[in-house]
């Protein structure tokens, strides 16, 4: 490991090594900042299937130096019934495309493609593997952080980014009550098939499980990303054959979605998660402690936004700390003020109304559900739905980070 600057009122460790940690420490850096980025299993390493990146979060890669160039290509997404039938179809906004440079909203890639064009960003020596973090002690100038190996460092603030079940945001904020929120996700990738329509992606329904693909792109070839969302419950069994229990649900689903399970590697393209989340929490930080990404603030799947949300996380965090003295306790609190004031509300709609969802479309009785999808397929309520509830702020959100517009 290459020797770095560890200047006092510069000094930024970061748990986790993932999308979160990872953003928040390229946006330091970027900001004059000494980073320190404590992983601890052998390498930084994204786990699962494909993922869809939004405007506001290319744009926030692209100014940390990520070319956009052969990323992925822009999606429109319709919303469908289980036959095919058209519910709505999200629009674009146009004033969002202009300023930020950037066509549509979704783009489709695959997390570790993705990722490891981030990591090829972080200089030497800044990422430490094999540190598993124990606890950190606070006092009023500094911060020590404890590691599993025996390792010891002081930092001016600690950035818990370690995941969902973190340790940092266990002992800044106790206990983070998770709960398994009644869905479980099979997501899953695979190569291009022809005939599909380009720039086309389908999120359909039937009474109790969602279906859905994108296009994507996968070390720069394209494919396909796809996904089954059902109901569950903590300790529900899983499936002896995934791809038998999967070809069973989506056995008089509209084409294409059958094609993807001839086309997929069940052994290796294949990720099952039981989807859990915590309350909303109102404040992420305390002192010299501050967390981002799924250590604060788990997603569920029907925000299509987890990775993304993170990555934003990163970059509003450090743009909120800007030129602060980080030794000054008085200032790094103002500072995670206004980052809080940016992000929370934000993100906490966001995952409450993702939250909704997936209880709207896989916890509702069958008599119920079938009056919902006559609504849905017959009134145009989902598409005031879905603007009202998710486009809507998120292209206010985009339309203010003004440094990363390309035109007025």
């Amino acid at each position: 490991m290459a020797s770095q600057n560890w200047r006092p009122g510069k000094r930024v460790a970061i748990v986790g090594g993932g999308p979160a940690s990872i953003s928040a420490g390229l946006a330091f850096i970027q900001r004059g900042y000494d980073v320190r980025i404590f992983e601890r299993q052998p390498e930084c390493k994204a786990i699962g299937g494909a993922v869809l990146l939004s405007t506001p979060v290319l744009a926030i890669l692209r100014s940390y130096g990520l070319s956009l160039d052969n990323v992925g290509s822009y999606t429109v997404t319709y919303f469908k019934n289980k036959s095919g039938t058209v519910r709505t179809r999200l629009p674009f906004n146009p004033a969002v495309e202009q300023r930020m440079g950037i066509k549509g909203w979704h783009y489709g890639v695959l997390r570790s493609s993705i990722f490891k064009k981030m990591l090829d960003l972080v200089p030497d020596g800044v990422i430490y593997a094999g540190h598993e973090f124990l606890h950190y002690t606070e006092t009023e100038n500094d911060i020590e952080l404890y590691f599993e190996n025996g390792y010891q460092i002081t930092a001016d603030i600690l950035v818990g980014a370690d995941g969902i079940r973190s340790k940092v945001s266990q002992q800044a904020f106790g206990d983070p009550h998770l709960f398994h929120t009644g869905i479980r996700l099979w997501l899953a990738w695979c190569d291009y098939i022809p005939d599909i329509p380009p720039n086309y992606g389908v999120v359909s329904h039937d009474y109790q499980h969602q279906a859905s693909f994108f296009p994507m792109l996968h070390d720069g070839k394209p494919g396909f990303e796809w996904w089954v969302v059902e109901p569950s419950w903590e300790g529900k069994p899983i499936p002896e054959d995934p791809k038998a229990h999967l070809t069973e649900i989506l056995k008089n689903w509209a084409q294409p979605m059958p094609r993807f399970l001839e086309a997929t590697n069940f052994d290796k393209q294949v990720y099952r998660w039981e989807i859990y989340n915590r309350p909303s929490m109102k404040k992420w930080s305390t002192g010299r402690v501050v967390c981002v990404g799924d250590a604060i603030h788990p997603v569920s799947p029907y925000a299509a936004y987890g990775m993304g949300m993170a990555i934003e996380d990163g970059y509003f965090l450090a743009r909120a700390l800007d030129g602060v003295d980080l030794r000054d306790l008085r200032r790094v609190k103002a500072g995670c003020e206004l980052f809080e004031e940016q992000r929370v509300d934000y993100v906490n709609h966001n995952m409450e109304f993702a939250r909704f969802l997936g209880k709207m479309f896989h916890a509702v009785p069958r008599p119920f559900a079938q009056i919902r999808d006559l609504i849905f397929d017959y009134t145009p309520i989902l598409s005031k739905f879905l603007g009202d509830g998710y486009l809507k702020k998120a292209e206010q959100e985009t339309l203010n980070l003004k440094e990363l517009q390309v035109s007025p």
